[in-house]
Order: structure tokens, then C-alpha cells, then sequence
């Protein structure tokens, strides 16, 4: 299993993954995997996060690179269009993607890791 991951001037990267389906026993630090609409929008809310899409990439119908982005982690580099759960969640499955997250960092703290990949 591989994820694509956004590099500079949006470019994309193919990198290996180690994931966990969400609900697997299990060490905490591991990634997760689901494609569950609502533990999706749980998750990140719960550490603030907003559905976008990265202005520029959208081509006719299609929305682009989504993300979730967090308000004090705004990257200067990039263009964020704030969109909403539903139109959110109609290109994520559109696009056949799947959630992958992890819950807490190696210290215990709620992480914002998070990628967006192909099922």
C-alpha cells in the first residue's frame, strides 16, 4: 500500500505506508485507515481541523488536492479554500479515497497526522 503525499509546487509523491484499519488492537502510535464519514469529521474537529481544497488544482467538476487543515498551521506556501463536510466528503468519494490518521503522538498527545490515499 502506498500514499500520495503533496511536495512542493503540488507536486505528488508516491511513498509506502504502514497502516492500521481503525479499529485494530494495537499500539496507538500507528496509522489507521477508514473511510467512515463521520469518524472522519470526529477526528478532526476534535483538534480543530477544516475541510479544503488547495486553489489551483480544481479542474470542471473536480475539486482538486483535499486536505484538512488546521487554523495555526497554515502553510504561507499555499492557497486553502475552506469547503464544506458534504462537498468534502462527495469528492472524497468520487475520488475513492481513504483516511489515514493517527490518534496520538509517541508522547501521548492527540497527533494531526493525516493523508488522504486511493482504497
Amino acid at each position: 500500500m502506498g500514499i500520495l503525499v503533496a511536495g512542493p509546487r503540488d507536486r505528488l509523491f508516491f511513498q509506502r505506508a504502514r497502516v492500521k484499519r481503525a479499529g485494530d488492537d494495537g499500539n496507538m502510535r500507528s496509522s489507521k485507515r477508514t473511510t467512515d464519514h463521520e469518524q472522519i469529521r470526529r477526528w478532526a474537529e476534535a483538534r480543530s481541523g477544516k475541510p479544503v481544497r488547495v486553489q489551483g488544482t480544481a479542474k470542471d467538476d473536480d475539486a482538486g488536492l483535499l486536505r484538512i487543515d488546521f487554523p495555526d498551521d497554515n502553510d504561507d506556501e499555499e492557497d486553502l479554500e475552506e469547503i464544506s463536510w458534504d462537498e468534502f466528503f462527495e469528492k472524497f468519494d468520487e475520488k475513492r479515497l481513504a483516511f489515514v490518521y493517527q490518534e496520538k503522538t509517541a508522547s501521548g498527545e492527540p497527533s494531526r497526522f493525516n493523508r488522504l490515499v486511493s482504497r
